[in-house]
């Protein structure tokens, strides 16, 4: 026989080691969107306001919105609309901010900490909350240091749910200074260690692939030491940078989907979520414009879920109903289907198709998903799949569930 103690010794190490990178993912926690609002515009009262101008964009243009999803679905965006419009808020002092004395920054920097926190504590409130401050460049790195610092202090620590976003990075060196910026917080404020957590946002083709051919996005989020919480696409500055016509410039251009699937696979099993990016054209104008408007983000969203980005960037309250409206229609589309054959998974009953545990896992996972989304009740998947329970949904994502082994 083969001396199997030592391939147990060779291969621990690397045992840990994957199980420390690679923990899973998390179908249930993450946002469907952003949205991204200038800090001289944020306040306690955006997810109201985008609330409210939502549903009246809803009901101008219902008939839209029924030829897309049915009255039943619209039904049901309408509520959420109605009570928690807004899932992830981030304040910006980038782009979308621009640049302004340091002492009209370091005012709407203590505003958007007190307004974040009031929502943080709201129960109705987004569950994520943050800012976009400036980036790591050398003319803006203290200046975004500057505002994360008052945020905080005007939030009176770090509110619940609370992230920032590291804009424009361009190299993996980058996020251990993002990670020396959190602890240096922490130290000096006496926040707990670990507390603060950051997105990267990728919006520069080095931030994909290095000098070197490797791919810098993956050797970042690794040196995050477990504070990266997400990879965000930059739709506009990404796809510039490549040399794409303005014209051109899209969620669905081919630069865009190779950089989103390189993200995908460097953050798959980390726990990172990806986030999709945003569209320019916004439902404004004559009716004709706003109807072409919800159905081109209603198709953009959709192709974005059929893709595996389950999140991305809403820019106008317009887009809040487009993307209820796509995620509701794709979770509830998949549900029948991935509800019967998980039910046959778990009574090993043939049929035109025989799956796998990897296929049994991705089943559950789109239906926790659709769960989380609020795209249907429990009560639906049991009826139809007796067996498929959130705890046994949940076992089959973690694979600790084989067909007719005992269930949870």
């Amino acid at each position: 026989m083969i001396p199997l103690d030592r391939i147990d010794s060779l291969l621990a190490p690397v045992d840990r080691d994957l199980d420390r990178r690679y923990p899973g993912d998390d179908p249930e926690g993450q946002p469907l969107h952003t949205v991204y609002v200038s800090a001289a515009d944020a306040s306690t009262h955006t997810p109201i306001a985008w609330g409210a101008h939502a549903l009246d964009i809803l009901d101008r243009h219902v008939g839209t919105l029924h030829d897309l999803v049915g009255e039943r679905v619209v039904e049901d965006v309408r509520a959420a609309l109605s009570t928690r419009p807004i899932q992830d808020l981030r304040v910006d002092f980038e782009d979308g901010y621009g640049w302004r004395d340091d002492s009209v920054e370091d005012a709407h920097a203590v505003a958007a900490g007190r307004a974040l926190a009031a929502l943080a504590g709201d129960p109705s409130g987004p569950d994520v909350v943050g800012i976009r401050p400036k980036g790591l460049a050398p003319h803006e790195r203290r200046r975004a240091i500057r505002t994360l610092e008052l945020v905080l202090d005007a939030a009176g620590g770090v509110p619940a749910g609370f992230v920032f976003t590291v804009p424009k990075l361009r190299a993996a060196e980058q996020v251990v200074a993002v990670v020396a910026i959190c602890e240096e917080l922490e130290r000096a404020h006496e926040l707990t260690p670990g507390s603060l957590r950051f997105e990267l946002q990728i919006e520069s083709p080095q931030a994909v692939i290095d000098a070197d051919g490797t791919a810098t996005v993956a050797r970042a989020l690794h040196s995050a030491e477990g504070r990266c919480t997400g990879l965000h696409y930059g739709t506009y500055d990404y796809s510039a940078a490549c040399g794409i016509a303005s014209r051109y410039q899209s969620l669905d251009h081919p630069v865009a989907d190779h950089a989103k699937a390189v993200m995908l696979a460097a953050a798959a099993q980390t726990g990172v979520w990806v986030c999709d990016g945003s569209t320019q054209v916004v439902p404004t104008g004559s009716d004709a414009h706003v109807d072409a408007a919800l159905r081109r983000h209603f198709g953009l969203v959709t192709r974005s879920l059929e893709r595996g980005y389950y999140q991305g960037w809403d820019m106008h309250a317009g887009h809040l109903v487009t993307r209820y409206a796509a995620t509701f229609a794709f979770y509830r589309s998949a549900l029948e289907p991935a509800a019967e054959r998980l039910q046959a998974y778990l009574d090993r009953v043939g049929g035109d198709v025989v799956d796998e545990p990897a296929t049994a896992q991705a089943l559950a996972t789109v239906v926790l998903r659709g769960l989380a989304a609020g795209a249907f009740e429990e009560d639906t998947v049991l009826g139809l799949g007796g067996g498929c329970t959130i705890e046994t949904l949940r076992a089959l994502v973690a694979r600790t569930v084989s067909p007719g082994s005992p269930l949870p």
